[in-house]
């Protein structure tokens, strides 16, 4: 039986193209390339997380305070995403990608120079710009670069790049923190930047800004209730899962009982859990996208719940992180490909407002963690973050899902 997926290219004359089923290698270069890039990004987003304790004895200031860096980035991001995009949505996305790592690589240049608080912050700020912008246009020029036929399989790809930045770019970074000061993890951060931005130049093809979106694509992102309700959905889950992530590290440290050694272990591990989950998507996302999304919606609650009652000795926190990072890779993944599907006239936009909205949920869950933390102890965040995560469940069973059903 002949292979409909493949060209009969023993008919000189036919002129219809389709991709193999296996496509070459240097067809997914450029969205190895993106995602490279998102490695990068999502290291420097982080990296205060792996060095929350270090940046606050350094600048002699409060956990919490030093996790004031982590909301106002993910507030910028969320404020300036919608704002960015609709400014530069129809540069070519090559020139826009060197561009946001020119500036990205100057600003971290200023973090390694940050001997205050107030100039750390100015240069974080100064990044989350950047990082508005980049996943703005990521996760659609992931899905457009790749080769025809495997769309969630460059989704993927993306996803592993981005969960990359915990098993490797974190625990580096809180190595060199560890031994050579923070302030080094950023210099180290602009210097990998610096190489990304000559790998893309070789490797992204020119690529035009298309269905990109205008201010005039706003009012019909709007009527769309599918979408609407994954902003709200997303937003809140996002929340639950960084009141309990955001303070992670020290939540290993001071009530597990862990070594520092064994706190990056653990990051390491939930990242490559995260790997694990980019992989599943790919997998089942085209055939079993609802499934997907409700139980990774279920299985990041439970693992907030199960984070104080399970910290009893380093087996079972590994064996949480496992659980944990496969979930919210998933729930990442399939919410982003949602959007993608239900606004395919106006990406770059729909997936603006998806980045605010998700950061809006970075800022919260941090600064609702670092309250939980101050007041009641750290070892209260991640029950404070399932309480949050019920509503998310709810939300979704109640009136997401019969929205989504036929849409996905």
């Amino acid at each position: 039986m002949a292979n409909n997926n493949k060209t009969d290219f023993s008919d000189p004359h036919n002129s219809i193209t389709v991709a193999p089923d296996r496509p070459a290698f240097k067809e997914w270069l450029p969205c190895i390339g993106i995602a490279i890039a998102a490695f990068v990004f999502n290291t420097s987003e982080f990296a205060p997380i792996a060095l929350l304790s270090d940046i606050a004895k350094g600048l002699s200031i409060s956990e919490a305070k030093a996790g004031l860096l982590i909301t106002i980035y993910a507030w910028v991001v969320a404020l300036a995403s919608l704002p960015l995009i609709l400014i530069f949505a129809g540069v070519e996305r090559r020139k826009l990608m060197a561009v946001l790592l020119i500036l990205f690589i100057i600003s971290h240049l200023l973090s390694w120079q940050s001997y205050n608080y107030t100039l750390l912050l100015v240069s974080r700020i100064m990044v989350a710009c950047m990082h508005a912008i980049f996943w703005s246009v990521a996760a659609p020029m992931a899905v457009q670069m790749a080769p025809e036929g495997h769309r969630s399989t460059g989704l993927g790809i993306l996803a592993t790049g981005g969960s990359l930045a915990t098993v490797l770019g974190l625990p580096f970074g809180r190595t060199v923190g560890l031994y050579m000061g923070w302030r080094t993890t950023f210099l180290f951060i602009g210097i990998v930047a610096f190489l990304v931005l000559i790998l893309l130049i070789f490797v992204l093809p020119v690529l035009k800004s298309n269905n990109s979106g205008s201010f005039k694509s706003l009012p019909q992102l709007v009527k769309r209730p599918a979408l609407m309700g994954i902003y709200i959905l997303t937003a809140i889950m996002i929340t639950a899962h960084f009141t309990g992530y955001t303070y992670i590290e020290p939540f290993m440290i001071n009530i597990a009982g862990l070594n520092e050694n064994a706190a990056t272990v653990g990051l390491l591990i939930f990242g490559v859990a995260g790997i694990g989950g980019s992989f599943l998507f790919s997998r089942y996302n085209e055939k079993r996208s609802l499934f997907l999304m409700g139980g990774s919606v279920i299985c990041v609650s439970i693992s907030l719940l199960l984070i104080y009652p399970l910290a009893i000795n380093i087996f079972t926190v590994f064996l949480l992180f496992t659980f944990w990072g496969i979930s919210i890779m998933i729930f990442n993944l399939v919410f982003q490909d949602a959007v993608i599907k239900i606004a395919p006239d106006a990406t770059a936009v729909a997936m603006s407002i998806y980045s605010g909205i998700y950061n809006i949920g970075i800022g919260s869950g941090a600064l609702f963690g670092g309250t939980v933390s101050t007041h009641a102890g750290t070892q209260y965040v991640g029950m404070a973050g399932c309480f949050i995560g019920l509503l998310a469940i709810s939300f979704y069973f109640l009136v997401i899902r019969r929205h989504l059903q036929g849409r996905i």
